[in-house]
């Protein structure tokens, strides 16, 4: 069983080289893809001399770079990790063992900040209670899902936010999804910036809207003005297009 790493990245230049590295050290190394979506960093080239393959995606925005990553992958798993998102030795190996069952179709792991805020571990155990009830999962929790599975059901819908609560929902009717007790440890930098609880409360707000009807595309750009500026942001070029096929591990 190959697994395959597709990492969706903008300007994280100053991440992606450790976070690749961190990926192909686990054992059996799997394939990792970087999905950027119109970096104005090094991010591309820092990727690639990490040793990953880079693809660009024809438009910014996760569901579009995430689509295009699978589209490029071979693995018989698909792991969706965000670039500030760590997964060790110990969440790898607990994942090939839960796809071991045949049965198991896709899920995600528990979330922790690297952060010793109280508000932000209450709120990844209302996440884990919202995994294992709802079989809900977020980005951020390094979703997976067997590949033919994902074809499918067609990837992710592309829309600008909350493609991870709607794939994973429409995951959950397809078949059997599990939150994995394993972690995954995300970075707390967006709360660090904003405030958590500030943070907290918008990313509620725009759910509850998102869940009452609201465009997915318009509350983007209220949740990330300056990353969505317009209808059109980032590069649309039509197909995406493998920008590093190889290179050689362990360069910078």
């Amino acid at each position: 069983m190959r697994i395959s790493f597709i990492i969706p990245a903008v300007d994280e230049a100053d991440r992606i080289g450790e976070q690749v590295s961190r990926c192909l050290a686990l054992s059996p190394p799997p394939e990792v893809i970087v999905a950027d979506g119109g970096s104005g960093d090094n991010t591309c080239s820092r990727a690639g001399a990490s040793g990953s393959r880079v693809v660009t995606s024809p438009r910014r925005g996760r569901a579009f770079q995430m689509n295009a990553g699978a589209a490029a992958a071979s693995g018989d798993v698909l792991v969706f990790l965000h670039a500030d998102v760590a997964l060790d030795r110990r969440a790898y190996l607990a994942l090939r063992k839960a796809l071991e069952d045949p049965a198991l179709i896709g899920g995600a792991f528990r979330r922790r900040f690297d952060s010793p805020s109280r508000l932000l571990r209450a709120g990844c155990r209302l996440a884990d209670l919202r995994g294992r009830w709802l079989r809900v999962f977020l980005g951020d929790q390094a979703m997976f899902v067997r590949r033919e599975v994902f074809r499918a059901m067609g990837g992710f819908r592309e829309i600008l936010l909350f493609e991870d609560l709607e794939f994973s929902r429409r995951l959950a009717r397809r078949g059997r999804t599990a939150l994995l007790k394993a972690v995954v440890v995300a970075s707390s930098r967006r709360f660090d910036r904003d405030g958590n609880l500030a943070r907290l409360a918008r990313n509620l707000c725009l759910t509850a809207l998102y869940l009452a009807g609201a465009d997915p595309d318009r509350l983007a750009r209220r949740y990330d003005p300056g990353h969505f500026a317009s209808p059109g942001a980032g590069p649309e070029t039509g197909a995406a297009t493998t920008v590093t096929k190889t290179a050689r591990r362990g360069t910078r």
